[in-house]
């Protein structure tokens, strides 16, 4: 039964990250100033996959725990932010924007992991990783924002 559960959420987190192929990055993208620190292009598929694996076995495990309301709504939220910050960036390219959803998608991972945490501890664990790199986009984010100016609206 876990591994059903497993790959309902692991479908949910694929769902969330296929905005990626509906909206990449493209010559607009590539065109704007980025910081020395940007990672590598092939790194954020990599990333990414590594961590919808972790966010999956995260939700499984705590879906079938008793007292699991709060951690599987703040899941389903920060999975909903999640989605919407591609479309919003890469679609719209509304870098402003972009960065306002990925702070409420940083609190809302923060969130998650602190209620995960309270259920089971190796759930929690598992986002660790997933709350650094929303860290790091949103340092991203800031940093092409300001490097682009009014290009970036």
């Amino acid at each position: 039964m876990i591994y059903l559960i497993f790959a309902i959420f692991l479908a949910a987190c694929f769902a969330a990250g296929s905005t990626g192929s509906l909206f990449p990055p493209g010559d607009w993208y590539d065109r704007l100033n980025k910081p020395r620190w940007t990672p590598p292009n092939w790194l954020f598929p990599v990333a990414w996959t590594t961590l919808y694996l972790c966010m999956a076995a995260a939700g499984a495990r705590v879906a079938v725990s008793p007292g699991n309301g709060v951690a599987m709504a703040l899941w389903a939220l920060q999975i909903a932010l999640n989605g919407l910050w591609t479309p919003v960036f890469f679609g719209l390219r509304r870098l402003r924007l972009g960065l306002m959803v990925l702070g409420g998608l940083w609190l809302s991972v923060a969130a998650t992991l602190v209620a995960l945490w309270q259920v089971d501890l190796i759930a929690g664990l598992l986002f660790i990783p997933y709350l650094t790199w929303v860290s790091v986009a949103a340092a991203l984010n800031l940093s092409v924002l300001r490097l682009n100016g009014e290009e970036a609206r």
